[in-house]
């Protein structure tokens, strides 16, 4: 089964930036949307960005102004531009395609 492997979390101050990737394992098909979601310990796991395979995405309001979502079809990875981080964005962000495919996760953590 394809698998999503998800790189660039860490340890960032406030106002400071990362970037995660998303790359499959093998060339996606049947896959119109992939995204970013993020959990916190005991909470629901929600949509942070997403994006199309026509290249419309959408953000949660929280985030708008401070994240960019990108994706290199050609290489089945997408990205996520995080700048201006904010303590609250600190959770796992996992990277999903169609909903139906998850990654692992990786722990972005953001010090005040």
């Amino acid at each position: 089964q394809v698998q999503l492997v998800e790189s660039g979390g860490g340890l960032v101050k406030t106002g400071g930036s990362l970037r995660l990737s998303c790359a499959a394992s093998e060339r996606l098909s049947g896959f119109n949307r992939m995204g970013w979601y993020r959990q916190v310990l005991g909470k629901q796991r929600t949509l942070v960005a997403s994006i199309t395979i026509g290249g419309i995405t959408n953000y949660a309001d929280s985030v708008k102004g401070r994240f960019t979502i990108s994706r290199d079809a050609p290489k089945d990875t997408i990205y996520l531009q995080m700048n201006n981080l904010k303590p609250e964005d600190t959770a796992i962000y996992y990277c999903t395609a169609n909903e139906y495919l998850w990654g692992q996760g990786t722990q972005v953590t953001v010090s005040s």
